[in-house]
């Protein structure tokens, strides 16, 4: 009986549409995937009346680490959903002026 391979266990090494083709994953370079600046913004959105301030842009290793800071900053509880930092209470100005010190920090939103 002959062996049949499957299309899928077929490496392709050149294609006609985009060149030279590599189906392994390459290593990404170490940089941040948004823009580079940490936004600070406030939103009671989906929380029942409740204020939060929310920072995003944050470098991924970077981010339980200023959670924790920021937490204990503000004297307020928080948590981390999906990369985003969340503060309980609008402690805007001084999320701001503690990311100042290492981050391009922008202020978003109304």
């Amino acid at each position: 009986m002959p062996s049949s391979r499957r299309h899928d266990d077929v490496s392709r090494v050149y294609s006609t549409d985009g060149g030279r083709v590599r189906d392994e994953p390459q290593a990404r370079a170490a940089t941040p995937a948004g823009d580079g600046i940490v936004r600070v913004s406030r939103t009671s959105a989906g929380r029942k009346g409740k204020t939060v301030t929310l920072v995003t842009g944050l470098p991924r290793a970077d981010v339980d680490r200023v959670a924790k800071e920021l937490k204990r900053l503000c004297g307020a509880g928080g948590a981390v959903k999906d990369g985003v930092v969340e503060i309980q209470g609008d402690h805007r100005d001084q999320v701001q002026a503690r990311l100042e010190r290492d981050y391009r920090v922008k202020r978003s939103g109304g």
